[in-house]
């Protein structure tokens, strides 16, 4: 049984470590080694039962450790992902039990599924995807390094491209096209295609200066 460690002891490393607690009571499948983080009195004060072992920045990765990430935004993902992966690091999916993939489905590297998220069928999911409790619909496109906060509901045919960022309880109307690097506020309701490097929010979503 290899060692997990997750990268980052903020709250979503603590929910993190939860879910993967519940995919070891199904099937035992990781010992857990702990956190690192670059920060190590982050789990000062909290009630926490692993503790950070060690930094981001300095941790070189053995033969029998894998990794978690536990990180949101989009552009932090892809720097320490990247950087961990040229120290050898290796990302399995975390997908809680009580999540949902359905046949046809496929997805990358380093996936994480909370639980009670879906994807649905003919979907494709890059690399560091995260989704949090939400509902992906049927012949949708995630790009890497995407985040889907909790609550959210893409619904059929959407394309969502690389480090885009979904706050809680957005809704992407069907066909939808979200371009890289976008941020879409809190509870936005999404209806027209949206362009790189957009901020967006609303209902319906609009966009907003930087």
């Amino acid at each position: 049984m290899k060692k997990i460690i997750i990268i980052g002891a903020g709250g979503f490393g603590r929910e993190l470590l939860q879910w993967i607690k519940d995919i070891n009571a199904v099937k035992p499948t990781w010992e857990i080694a702990g956190f690192i983080d670059d920060n190590l009195n982050a789990l000062d004060k909290i009630e926490c039962d692993y503790k950070i072992i060690g930094t981001i920045s300095d941790w070189q990765p053995k033969e029998d450790e894998e990794f978690a990430l536990a990180l949101g935004a989009p552009e932090i993902k892809e720097k320490i992902s990247k950087m961990m992966k040229q120290r050898g690091a290796r990302f399995p999916a975390i997908i809680h039990p009580t999540a949902i993939i359905t046949p046809f489905s496929t997805y990358g590297e380093g996936l994480v599924m909370f639980p009670y998220s879906k994807l649905s069928v003919n979907s494709c999911v890059g690399d560091f995807v995260t989704i949090l409790s939400s509902g992906v619909g049927h012949d949708v496109q995630i790009g890497d390094y995407t985040t889907i906060s909790g609550m959210c509901s893409v619904l059929r045919n959407v394309t969502i491209g690389k480090r885009v960022f979904l706050a809680a309880g957005v809704s992407l109307a069907q066909d939808v096209i979200i371009g890289d690097d976008v941020y879409i506020g809190l509870g936005s309701v999404v209806l027209k295609d949206i362009k790189q490097n957009a901020r967006v929010f609303g209902n319906p979503a609009r966009v907003m200066p930087k």
